[in-house]
């Protein structure tokens, strides 16, 4: 039937909030009396697809907002609604109500939705131009107030916390160079904030559009910027080095003035190199590098090797140490929080955060100190780009949005919308997200604004290949025994919760359709969130994979042996400290001298302990932790690596296994993982193998099947569940 009769203009002041909204004619179609609905229905879909991956990201949770608002806002008008038959009215909030189930579900899953169904929730001008998106494509015909959406005056942060502002300390040589120089030199180049200029994109939400774009891949184009060629002449080397190729052309892009950079090359293709070369050539000191505590002493080397003429100074605990005249400031992630006050105050030109995929929890405090003085530091340089690079081989861990707070370090997006330049790249393409080469366009506009990605393959032609071999073992005692009883005990329960909730639901279930996927994903992501608060004391996930390390770390070690007799120098890493202990008496017992890298070293220990395995021909084997030294360390002296526990993520056991395979090594590289048979170990290796799919399709353009959003511990969980439930 057509629309209803025109709304006077009264009834449109603020009741368009409450759902009485005039209709444009239209051609007639099933939902004619309520158009939106249906565009609910899909976008709730959509939103509960992405939360049986995992927590949903900002731009789903703003979606989640929306559609809860116009639940609300349509049943009061369908309710309202004097020409709608009694029929029709109940049969249209009967559809409402099935939204609003969906909403249920999701927020059940995902708690910290819960607060977003409030009835007087904020919303951002995100959520409302998303809802009078959604208005105009239901037909609906809004009032001049509703089509016009200003954005909220942006609230500039402290970069200090009100929660840290008691941690803060000033190192006493700190203070002797505010005295020296109380002033920051102006910066002349800084100009008024232009008057915003209103695009043809600025009221679509692109967030989820740029996300999506990189999450289709792009059928063989690789996630790099256009670079400049190689320079006829050297002239940024060090007197005895040489950069190589793929180098120079990074840093012939920092001279033509490009200065904000994700430098997602694999590892091992010397990222420090390029970005110290790249400050000296921007002239971005001071330099802040923000870096894991394993390769602060590291950096400091890098910067004496590859710039000689500027000073580094490593910040330890609360700077007493600290060269307050230093060009490059080094600061590890854990202590960085007791010295934002006074590092946001020297006038940084330049920062630098290695393994940015660090950040990519947005509610960590880590995060959110880093990007507090990643904003401070736009804010002080504003007319004159400050040098920023975010270093990862590994920018994506489970999700394409794990892109975000990389994206929000670098200002190409504040986390709602793209920035200004990201803005106008995507506005030139005359294109909008209703357009399906939108989304090749978006990847592309958003790589130009700095992603520079490399495969060692590609830059490193004499570079050795890389293997990864797994290595079965049976854990035939009665350790083993033990811990394949504990996997049936833990599917047992899993399978118990499945039951009782499909006995309280009242369902009959259907034994051709197999399990509920659904229930099975709430009872494991239920059991994941239980394991992590009851931490190590109780029989889970977490401490059956970690028994399963227990027992595999004599035949492990056994394997390091017999391997380093036959090839040489070997690196055994292991997740929990007791295999590394194990491990080591056992290299003891059979006459091999070790060097141990683990997280609760000094620094300088540590590059002891990497020197003496690079340099001394004595040294077997480095023992080391998959956590502390899976990042920044070099030890290419070995080409075996034995990977006695397995990671939860593909990311981490690829930086693992680089710490061998990178520039400098000229042996092929064979990672040998200890695989327990007949465990749960072999879904999980199978699971961080299906990861790497995510990488080589958003970073590398292939065309691999997308990989599940869920974590490997969640993976992991259903198949134990599925397999006792006969269904695996």
């Amino acid at each position: 039937m057509p629309p209803t009769a025109k709304q006077s203009k009264s009834s449109r002041t603020r009741a368009t909030s409450s759902g009485a909204r005039r209709r444009k004619a239209q051609t007639p179609r099933r939902d004619d009396e309520a158009p939106l609905i249906p565009i609910l229905a899909r976008k709730v879909r959509e939103t509960e697809a992405k939360a049986q991956k995992g927590k949903l990201g900002p731009t789903n949770r703003v979606k989640f907002q929306v559609i809860a608002f116009l639940v609300r806002e349509e049943r009061a008008r369908v309710k309202a609604d004097t020409e709608i038959t009694d029929g029709a009215r109940a049969e249209l909030l009967k559809r409402l109500d099935g939204v609003a189930t969906i909403l249920a579900k999701t927020a059940a899953r995902d708690t910290s939705l819960i607060q977003l169904l409030e009835v007087d929730q904020a919303t951002s001008p995100v959520a409302r131009r998303m809802r009078r998106d959604w208005l105009l494509e239901s037909g609906a015909e809004l009032a001049p107030d509703e089509l016009i959406i200003t954005a909220d005056k942006p609230v500039v942060a402290s970069v200090v916390p009100a929660a840290l502002a008691q941690r803060q300390v000033v190192p006493a040589s700190i203070e002797s160079r505010q005295m020296a120089n109380p002033f920051l030199a102006p910066n002349l180049a800084a100009a008024q904030e232009p008057e915003p200029v209103f695009r043809r994109l600025d009221n679509w939400e692109l967030m989820s559009p740029l996300y999506k774009a990189f999450e289709q891949g792009a059928g063989g184009s690789a996630a790099s910027m256009a670079l400049p060629p190689v320079p006829e002449f050297d002239r940024l080397s060090p007197k005895g080095l040489e950069i190589m190729a793929h180098q120079a052309r990074f840093l012939e892009s920092v001279r033509a003035g490009h200065r904000s950079f994700l430098l997602a090359d694999e590892p091992g293709l010397g990222k420090t190199a390029q970005s110290l070369i790249a400050a000296s050539v921007a002239n971005a000191y001071p330099l802040l590098a923000v870096v894991p505590n394993v390769v602060k002493m590291n950096w400091a080397r890098e910067v004496e090797r590859w710039t000689p003429g500027r000073r580094a100074t490593v910040i330890q605990g609360d700077g007493e140490q600290v060269d307050a005249f230093a060009d490059v400031f080094i600061v590890n992630y854990e202590i960085l929080d007791r010295h934002l006050a006074w590092l946001g105050s020297i006038g940084l030109r330049g920062m630098v955060i290695d393994e940015a995929h660090f950040i990519k929890n947005l509610t960590s405090q880590r995060s959110q100190n880093v990007l507090a003085l990643a904003s401070r530091i736009r804010e002080q340089n504003a007319g004159a780009e400050p040098l920023m690079l975010a270093l990862t081989g590994t920018p994506l861990i489970n999700d394409v949005e794990d892109f975000d707070a990389i994206w929000r370090f670098l200002g190409w997006t504040n986390g709602e919308k793209p920035g200004p330049e990201l803005m106008a790249k995507l506005d030139a393409t005359g294109l909008t997200p209703a357009d399906k080469a939108f989304y090749a366009e978006a990847r592309e506009a958003v790589i130009s604004m700095g992603i520079v990605r490399r495969k060692k393959k590609d830059v490193a032609a004499d570079l050795p290949d890389k293997l990864v071999a797994d290595l079965p073992v049976e854990l035939d005692d009665e350790f083993g025994r033990s811990i394949r009883d504990a996997e049936r005990e833990l599917g047992a329960r899993l399978a118990a919760r499945y039951r009782r909730i499909i006995e309280a639901r009242g369902d009959r279930p259907n034994v051709f359709d197999g399990p509920d996927e659904d229930i099975i994903r709430l009872v494991a992501q239920g059991e994941l969130e239980e394991s992590k608060a009851q931490g190590s004391g109780a029989e889970n996930v977490f401490s059956m994979v970690r028994r399963i390390g227990q027992a595999k770390a004599g035949l492990a070690a056994d394997y390091a042996v017999q391997l380093q007799r036959s090839v040489g120098k070997v690196v055994f890493f292991a997740k929990h400290i007791d295999v590394m202990d194990q491990a080591e008496s056992a290299f003891a017992a059979a006459g091999l001298r070790t060097v141990s890298i683990r997280g609760d070293q000094t620094t300088l220990a540590r590059q002891q302990a990497i020197d003496a395995f690079n340099g001394d021909p004595d040294v077997a084997i480095a023992v080391c932790s998959l956590t502390a030294a899976g990042v920044g360390l070099n030890l290419q002296a070995a080409s075996n690596v034995v990977l006695a526990e397995l990671s939860w993520t593909a990311a981490e056991q690829t930086q693992a296994i680089d710490r061998v395979h990178r520039i400098g090594q000229d042996e092929p590289v064979t990672a040998w993982r200890i695989i327990a048979a007949h465990t749960i170990d072999t879904k999980i290796a199978e699971l961080i193998d299906s990861k790497e799919g995510l990488s080589l399709r958003a970073l590398d353009g292939r065309a691999v099947d997308a990989a599940s959003g869920d974590s490997v511990q969640l993976a992991a969980l259903m198949h134990l569940l599925r397999q006792a439930l006969g269904a695996a």
